[in-house]
């Protein structure tokens, strides 16, 4: 990544350019920003290849089929101008790097690794095939990984360059060690070639090598040994060596098709091997070159607007560092064109708010941290009480300057949280046990709530100095799923992973534990003492489990071809569940999915619904709220069924993010953006929109008891009023340099979970005010997303695989 030059332009359409990322067949490729604040690659054509009027047109249609590409694994075209005086497009971009750049600093990767990996790029290609694209150029450079799952870049566009060059000159576009036999013999090349190309780079991230030679080999010999010779798969993992064999296949014919792939990498679909699928080490750097990325700021300085001329050779892995690389379909490295292979287009300080963990505390918690004290932009006093009530609009309220927050955003899933409990003064209180639902929050579905107290005392460290931890527990890497809310009840913790364990909030020891019960990722739902899960055996059966004990209860099946996949949410009568029916196909890999919801008291349907085809069976993120089950999906749609039939009320697109859980609150459903918007639960219809004023997009919220609490893409946290869209307050700056993606509300204290990004943790904030009271960092780069629960007087918080309980002061 470089530094934009006197010849850059500073603006794109709309977006605002950062830094060049590198050249490649087309042009230029620069990182930018959308005035929403959306980080995106934009490929600018080159000048002869813009002239080219026949170009101009394979370039415009291949945008517009590429636009169709949808999938979770792909980076979609999201803009486009091609009929600029210098063509472009804009892609989305991902905090990640590519394979090649994790490979050489890490080595080849973990078998586990390389099966999610090749399951996340089989399904990317099921998308791109079924938009009638064949990506041409699959290769470790155009692979990024990140902290969800892969992601497969320069989709489609190869075909507009391929059949430039086609015309010009009778040469192939492609990667030498990484293209299929038919493809280096200047053949057709169908489908089946992006098999050949995902088998080949499945035995580079298993082993380190290409498959067909070393970088040492010309690129001649390499394209011989493709053509004619064996793969090298020396390395490769028994479990996978019969899978890649086949993928390497020379008759086209012979390889397995991307959904065959996938079943036989992930039977219970993609995030099921998906779930903290990266080695701690590789997960680390990805959140550390994130932090870098979201930092960048635009260059203040204009330039004129540059002409451009052939671009220069771009490195063999296409463009380095994070984002969407350029095609890397140019001159093999040494800069001599190939026959067959084309003409190249161009000692750690104690935390300085107390006593860190295991040490003796110091009196009143230690001496006050610089920094922590009263956010700018606090809100004003009401006039008649000196603080703002909850629900309560000031109109016309201002905040005051405050420097430029931090530019970091938030890269994990916005959660619901189970357990809730009041705090005021400097005293803490046990909460009265509720038996209600976990999972479906006491909020009315906003994802938080209040009670009443009953009465134990902590001392409340000084303002600004956080609470050091009553107790604390490191767990084994990958051993829990960090992105699931935790569930607290009557003095447990359970957190989602495989072993399931409930700990003991007041000492942390274990009062059960149990293996192979809780697939990865899933969401842990309660209701009346019972734990519901999706069976751990795969076997698609909903099990009801004792929460105390950890004891199986009942286990439900649907039918003889009917599967339960995952849950979706739980309200005080059902489960929710997604469903695969197998006796409605129309292929022997394509089945009817479905909806259905199973009492929790008996173990019956209830009903059964069954959606739309083409939709997936799992990545569904779902929340219920009074008569309204909604739901995200993978295929970016949000649907509203009703709780008691199961009817769909309607559906509709939602951007190009579904990675949220719906927040339904007083007959409303939030949708975060680049705006806040508010929709009819009924209708779907539009009831207010805010604006961030400047600032960028908002994450999703969290309704507690009337207020809409959200953070903004700047860092702020926002207080709003839920019917009527108002701001309440805003404090620009919660005391970390990440703001929090989730919020619990104890009484007056407002507490926040931070995402992945250095510099998050545990903020508590006055809920009236806006004033920050401390913030609270265990000083440990994970590289995983924060999470907290309140169970009686304690927030239990995990940071990855370090478990925390603080005191709720």
């Amino acid at each position: 990544m470089e530094t934009l030059q006197p010849d850059d332009p500073r603006e794109l359409g709309s977006y605002r350019l950062l830094r060049r990322l590198g050249a490649g067949g087309m042009g230029r490729v620069y990182l930018a920003r959308s005035p929403g604040g959306r980080t995106v690659a934009v490929k600018v054509v080159r000048q002869d290849l813009a002239a080219d009027a026949d170009f101009r047109r394979r370039f415009e249609h291949e945008v517009e089929i590429a636009r169709a590409v949808s999938g979770r694994y792909t980076a979609p075209v999201v803009d486009a101008d091609p009929s600029a005086a210098l063509p472009w497009l804009a892609t989305s971009y991902v905090l990640g790097p590519d394979l090649t750049d994790v490979v050489e600093a890490h080595g080849a990767l973990p078998e586990r690794t390389v099966r999610a990996l090749g399951a996340g790029l089989a399904a990317a290609l099921q998308e791109i095939h079924a938009a009638g694209l064949i990506h041409r150029d699959l290769k470790p450079s155009n692979v990024l990984l990140a902290a969800d799952g892969p992601r497969v870049i320069d989709f489609g566009i190869a075909r507009a360059v391929d059949g430039n060059r086609m015309t010009q000159t009778g040469v192939v576009v492609g990667s030498p060690g990484y293209m299929p036999p038919e493809q280096a013999l200047g053949r057709d090349v169908g489908t089946p070639g992006d098999v050949f190309s995902l088998g080949a780079v499945l035995t580079f991230a298993a082993t380190g090598h290409n498959a067909f030679g070393d970088d040492a080999a010309s690129h001649a010999a390499m394209l011989y040994q493709i053509v004619h010779g064996e793969s090298d798969l020396t390395g490769v993992p028994q479990s996978l060596l019969g899978l890649i064999r086949a993928c390497l296949q020379k008759d086209p014919a012979q390889r397995p098709a991307p959904a065959e792939i996938v079943a036989a990498l992930a039977p219970g679909g993609t995030a099921t091997v998906l779930t903290n699928w990266l080695p701690s080490a590789v997960a680390s750097t990805i959140a550390t070159h994130a932090a870098g990325i979201l930092d960048l700021e635009a260059p203040d300085a204009p330039a004129p607007a540059p002409v451009f001329g052939p671009a220069p050779t771009m490195s063999p892995n296409g463009t380095s560092g994070y984002g969407t690389s350029a095609p890397g379909y140019g001159t093999p490295p040494g800069g001599t064109p190939v026959p067959g292979y084309g003409t190249p287009p161009s000692g750690s300080p104690a935390p300085a708010y107390g006593t860190p963990p295991g040490g003796t505390p110091a009196p009143a918690y230690g001496t006050p941290a610089p920094a922590y004290g009263t956010p700018p932009g606090g809100a004003p006093a009401d006039p008649a009480t000196g603080t703002p009530l909850p629900g309560t609009v000031h109109l016309g309220a201002s905040a005051p300057a405050a420097p430029a927050p931090s530019r970091r955003r938030f890269l994990g899933l916005t959660a619901g949280v189970a357990g809730v409990a009041v705090v005021g003064g400097g005293t803490a209180w046990w909460l009265s046990r509720d038996s209600g639902s976990a999972g479906a929050s006491a909020g009315a579905n906003g994802k938080g709530g209040s009670t009443e107290p009953a009465a134990e005392n902590f001392t409340t460290p000084p303002a600004g100095v956080a609470p050091q931890p009553l107790w604390h527990k490191s767990v084994a890497e990958d051993s829990i799923s960090t992105n699931v809310p935790l569930l607290t009840h009557d003095g447990l913790l359970l957190i989602s992973g495989d072993p399931l364990v409930a700990y003991d909030v007041k000492t942390g020891k274990a009062r059960w534990s149990k293996k192979g019960i809780c697939r990865p990722g899933a969401q842990l739902l309660f209701h009346d003492g019972k734990l519901f899960l999706s069976d751990g055996e795969y076997d698609g059966v909903l099990v009801a489990r004792d929460v105390a004990t950890g004891e199986e209860v009942w286990r439900s099946r649907l039918g003889k071809e009917l599967t339960v996949v995952d849950t979706i949410a739980i309200d005080d009568k059902n489960v929710y569940v997604t469903v695969t029916d197998y006796s409605d196909s129309k292929s022997a890999t394509d089945y009817r999915t479905a909806v259905a919801a199973i009492s929790h008291s008996t173990g019956k349907k209830v009903w059964l619904q069954r959606r739309d085809w083409g939709t997936k069976d799992y990545d569904v993120q779902g929340t219920v709220s009074g008569k309204y089950l909604v739901y995200a999906d993978s295929s970016y749609n949000l649907t509203v069924r009703s709780t008691a039939t199961g009817e769909q009320l309607w559906t509709k697109k939602v951007g190009d993010d579904w990675s949220w859980q719906p927040t339904v609150a007083a007959g409303l459903v939030f949708l975060p953006g680049e705006k806040l918007t508010a929709v009819d639960a009924d209708t779907g219809a539009t009831r207010w929109t805010l604006s961030p004023n400047g600032r960028r997009g908002f994450v999703n919220p969290t309704v507690i008891d009337g207020v809409l609490y959200t953070s903004d893409y700047d860092d702020g946290v926002w207080a709003v009023h839920v019917k009527t869209g108002k701001r309440i307050w805003l404090c620009e700056d919660p005391g970390a340099d990440e703001a929090p993606e989730m919020f619990l509300r104890a009484g007056t204290t407002l507490y926040g979970a931070s995402g992945p990004l250095d510099g998050g943790g545990i903020v508590a904030l006055n809920a009236k005010t806006a004033k920050a009271r401390w913030m609270y960092d265990d000083n440990k780069e994970s590289g995983e997303p924060w999470q907290v629960a309140l169970e009686g007087n304690r927030l239990l918080v995990t940071h990855g695989f370090e478990i925390y309980a603080l005191p709720a002061v």
